[in-house]
């Protein structure tokens, strides 16, 4: 089958057209300190976040991993949208204004202020690794989708969109992203709306083929992984640098939190559409239509049902658009993925830890240079796994396991110490590991109750080693400091320097912390922000 043409003009045109808005964006960023790019100078209103928090949640992986869910599992296994809805109120409701409040600039600086900074970076590498596998999925979602499409080779249109996202977003840092994602999540929205009718309405599809199994199947036997696959949806949301870059940046906590809520509610309606398009893949009688492959469609293609529908279940011009759909999608998530890890690497392992008296300029480029690190790992592994839902539940469990107890026991647990963190981190990730993972390949070590050959572990094991990792921070921490306190234990002995931390929190307190205080009453902030600035409430909500 000879390359579409005129689709493969079109998202030229597309990425063509995001660029430039990507480097029009970037000029905002000019003679701009290397903190205030990160948060974009806190210049964010409610639309501009709203959109950028709903782009970065909604990506390739979000769309084509629903389709591909619900056409193959049904209604009870594509709960990554609803539960991804939960996680974002929950962090908007309860995470982002504290974290705004205390005018941090990465989700690390808390960690690092109550851990030390060297031993607070440590915990990067799970933020790093949830960061790639997040990316892998969206791009894999876009790579199966041009070569349905486009009849072109996936890895060569994963290569190019990685390189596309990853230049705009090397250019201008958070301005550009946020600016593309509106843009994005604009084509995604007319897109996936356009296309479903047509799909609908082919004469291949009976949904009565359907009726008795599009709401799936919950073994018994599968009661306690679904239960651990829940949680890890909900409280793995809850400690990602991508979303929190975007809080950061809002003007008031008032705007990060309502922000956060209405992102939720766009980006659970933004599912249906592919749940609907998976509900039409798996009624189709693909016989009936220009289909040549195997059918039943093989188990390795179940990820490609989304594009599958758009190419043969609709006219070639919604195809094309609905190409335009999953691309906007994979640029508006890949870029604040390898954006949230090239900061971090920069501001909180570079700056914090190496060398602090780095330049603006210099770390600027360390930024960029941990962008384009993270998108060449995001692409290699895009390429060489291919179940594309995987990854997208892969790439919240180290996030669950580990970084969710840290971060929710630094923010609210006022004696969690380095200790303590040091030890859940250790515990949970040799558990994690030694549990084993199919998808990676990693055999099972640590055989838990309800384990088979052919199943895998069927015990709640990420909620158990979650679980681990919050008793063991607490109680260590409970128990060093009651050590050091009591005298028990010199503080000569004191290799972290927990106790000092402690006495100097109880100093003076210092830009973050009278931040903190400065913006107590959100209502009241919000109000006096736009009375300082001679604004309508309107022209408040639009900036």
């Amino acid at each position: 089958m000879a390359v579409n043409v005129a689709g493969l003009i079109s998202v030229i045109v597309f990425y063509i057209l995001i660029l430039i808005i990507g480097i029009i964006a970037a000029r905002k960023s000019r003679n701009k300190s290397a903190e205030d790019s990160f948060v974009a100078n806190r210049s964010m209103g409610l639309i501009l976040s709203c959109f950028t928090l709903t782009a970065t949640n909604v990506g390739g992986g979000y769309i084509n991993g629903t389709a591909e869910a619900m056409a193959y599992s049904g209604l009870i296994w594509t709960n990554a949208p609803i539960l991804y809805a939960v996680s974002i109120v929950i962090a908007g409701v309860f995470y982002a204004p504290k974290m705004r409040r205390g005018g941090y600039v990465t989700m690390f600086d808390p960690i690092q202020a109550k851990l030390g900074d060297r031993a607070g970076s440590l915990l990067f590498f799970p933020q790093l690794m949830g960061d790639v596998f997040w990316t892998a999925a969206i791009l894999s979602a876009l790579g199966s989708t041009t070569s349905i499409i486009l009849d072109l080779d996936p890895v060569l249109s994963i290569i190019v969109s990685t390189c596309v996202a990853v230049f705009y977003t090397f250019i201008g840092g958070l301005y550009s992203v946020a600016y593309t994602d509106v843009i994005q999540l604009i084509c995604l929205c007319v897109g996936l709306i356009v296309a479903c009718p047509f799909a609908f309405f082919h004469h291949s599809v009976d949904l009565t083929r359907v009726q008795d199994t599009w709401v799936g199947e919950l073994p018994t036997n599968m009661v306690g992984l679904y239960a651990d696959l829940c949680c890890q949806l909900i409280f793995g949301g809850l400690s990602w640098q991508a979303f929190y870059q975007r809080v950061l940046a809002c003007k008031t906590p008032s705007v990060a939190r309502t922000s956060s809520i209405l992102a939720s509610i766009a980006s659970l309606l933004l599912a249906i559409p592919p749940a609907a398009i998976g509900i039409v893949g798996a009624a189709a009688d693909w016989n009936a239509t220009s289909y040549t492959g195997d059918i039943p469609i093989p188990a390795e293609y179940h990820s490609f049902i989304l594009p599958m529908v758009l190419n043969y279940l609709c006219p070639l011009p919604v195809g094309v658009l609905g190409l335009g759909v999953v691309a906007a999608a994979v640029m508006s998530s890949a870029d604040s993925a390898v954006l949230s890890s090239g900061t971090i690497f920069a501001k909180n392992i570079y700056k914090d830890v190496f060398r602090p008296q780095a330049s603006d300029r210099e770390v600027m480029w360390v930024m960029r240079g941990g962008i384009l690190v993270t998108g060449t790992l995001s692409c290699v592994l895009a390429i060489l796994v291919k179940s594309v839902y995987g990854l997208f539940y892969l790439c919240s469990d180290l996030m669950y396991v580990i970084l969710f107890p840290q971060l929710t026991c630094i923010l609210w647990i006022g004696f969690t110490n380095t200790y303590g963190a040091l030890t859940g981190y250790a515990l949970s990730l040799f558990l994690r590991v030694a549990a084993g993972d199919t998808l990676l390949g990693i055999p099972a070590l640590i055989h838990f109750p309800f384990y088979t050959e052919t199943d895998g572990q069927l015990f709640p094991i990420r909620t158990l080693v979650m679980i681990v990792n919050f008793v063991a921070i607490i109680f260590v921490s409970a128990f060093t400091m009651l050590v050091f306190r009591r005298g028990w234990l010199s503080t000569r002995c004191d290799v972290f320097n927990v106790m000092k931390r402690e006495e100097d929190s109880k100093r003076p307190k210092g830009r973050g912390e009278s931040l903190m205080m400065k913006e107590q009453d959100d209502g009241n902030r919000d109000l006096d922000y736009a009375h300082n600035e001679k604004m309508r409430p309107e022209e408040y909500l639009l900036q």
